[in-house]
């Protein structure tokens, strides 16, 4: 809590829908050899976003609630800092106990309300790791591959060495829609949660480069143009 302007949990909801550029599928494999990135594919399958789509609308009153208490969050959090640093140290934390009590109340609350629109987001994202190895599959079968690489192994590749594209039109054409109701009782496996959790971390960080951008085109119009 001492960074001001760390990142909240209704950034990542909030970007649910966030659009995020495509990769141009790859043309082939090199010498049997290719590459993927799971975590693109999962991200750019049409069906995911659409089931985040869907989750966004259905839950809509709570993400509106969360928004709200994350502005009463930070308005809280702006009250300890004396020194208007946008930095809590330790001394000013200590100060007011009792602001920071309602702070962490709140998280907690931000934290119950969120639970089922993350159950229902793991829902979408199960649904595609448990078809991901099928649509994988008929790439390397259509492409011949006998090796693929992860891209972390990789130090260069030549163009064409990376068919995340074509796994992502795989799982589009074999899965183009998924469920967003979630069963009675359904659980996540770990695979889905650490997945989730990847695919949150490249949402929060678009919707945020987007915030920039969109706060720096006022100032790019009110300049004066040079003569």
């Amino acid at each position: 809590m001492k960074n001001l302007l760390k990142p909240v949990l209704a950034a990542s909801i909030a970007a649910a829908t966030l659009a995020v550029p495509m990769a141009a599928p790859a043309s082939a494999q090199v010498n049997g050899i290719a590459t993927s990135n799971s975590t693109a594919v999962i991200l750019r399958a049409a069906a995911r976003a659409a089931g985040y789509s869907a989750i966004q609308t259905t839950y809509a009153a709570q993400i509106q609630q969360i928004n709200q208490i994350n502005t009463e969050i930070g308005t809280l959090q702006l009250s300890l800092d004396t020194n208007s640093d946008q930095q809590l140290s330790d001394a000013e934390i200590q100060a007011n106990p009792t602001v920071v009590q309602q702070i962490q109340a709140k998280e907690a609350q931000i934290q119950t309300i969120s639970e089922p629109i993350a159950l229902a987001q793991y829902y979408v994202i199960e649904q595609l790791l448990n078809d991901y190895g099928n649509a994988r599959e008929l790439v390397i079968q259509d492409k011949s591959i006998s090796l693929m690489i992860s891209p972390d192994a990789l130090q260069y590749a030549p163009e064409g060495f990376d068919v995340t594209g074509d796994i992502i039109a795989a799982v589009d054409a074999r899965l183009p829609n998924v469920a967003t109701a979630v069963p009675a009782g359904w659980q996540p496996r770990r695979e889905t949660v650490q997945m989730h959790q990847a695919v949150q971390q490249i949402l929060v960080i678009a919707a945020q480069q987007a915030a920039v951008r969109q706060a720096q085109q006022p100032a790019a119009q009110a300049a004066p143009s040079g003569r």
